[in-house]
């Protein structure tokens, strides 16, 4: 046995690794927040038992369901990618969680990855969860699955950096009450659950324009219709990603 067996060896951990720690963090740290959860889980799950079960809205489809489930999983990744993530990054950046992981050896790039790692653990969750909740109400979903999954990729990509910019240049308090003015206002006015046919030409127009939009109709194409991949829908969610990320790079405060 040689003198240096014992001898300690400090250092940081590879940055995969601690991309996976900080992302299992993050998720549990979600997980175990009751607003989280309302936001990301219950609230999305409400929405699609009860307009599903109701007829409320005219949704023009035999099943209200196969015209809702798509609306819904697109609100559940906009709830988790922007207004959870929002939120959370919001006070992270207040109480100086931010600027305190700056200093560690975890780079700023692995933090930013790593949350967004975490968002798309809880939307594979929430999607789980909300398909199993819809094939129970009678949903009959179509189309390719890698369609649908790279939809919600550039949805979260694009939900995302806006979320993040949020963050990253307002005031926690604010962010918390823009975050969830913004999710309400789409949750009206971006196709989720009122069809856009409702809307006066001129309004749609500009609504079609949203990210919660492009998502919601792209996965109805998809899953409502079997379409291939909506390109035009692509287009804009890739528009929003790369504006947002980019603005987010740019502009995002760590204190």
């Amino acid at each position: 046995m040689s003198a240096g067996t014992f001898t300690p060896r400090p250092g940081a951990a590879p940055v995969s690794r601690m991309i996976l720690a900080q992302t299992a963090l993050e998720t549990r740290m979600l997980l175990r927040n009751g607003e989280q959860l309302l936001l990301t889980v219950i609230i999305p799950a409400l929405l699609l038992v009860l307009f599903s079960a109701v007829d409320i809205v005219d949704t023009g489809a035999k099943q209200p369901v196969d015209f809702l489930a798509p609306g819904i999983l697109a609100l559940a990744v906009m709830s988790t990618a922007f207004t959870g993530q929002a939120i959370a990054t919001g006070f992270d950046r207040r109480y100086g969680v931010l600027k305190r992981l700056g200093a560690s050896p975890l780079p700023r790039w692995a933090l930013m990855a790593a949350k967004t790692l975490s968002v798309l653990v809880t939307e594979v969750l929430q999607i789980a969860l909300l398909t199993v909740i819809a094939l129970a109400l009678g949903w009959s979903p179509q189309g390719n699955p890698l369609s649908v999954a790279a939809l919600v990729l550039l949805g979260t990509a694009a939900f995302s950096g806006l979320g993040l910019l949020m963050a990253g240049t307002l005031k926690a308090e604010a962010t918390l009450a823009a975050a969830n003015l913004v999710f309400l206002l789409l949750l009206v006015g971006g196709g989720v659950i009122v069809p856009m046919e409702k809307f006066p030409d001129a309004v749609r127009s500009v609504l079609g324009l949203l990210p919660i939009s492009a998502l919601s109709d792209g996965l109805r194409e998809v899953l409502q219709h079997g379409a291939a991949l909506p390109w035009g829908d692509v287009a804009v969610l890739a528009a929003w990603a790369v504006l947002g990320l980019g603005a987010a790079a740019r502009l995002f405060r760590w204190e």
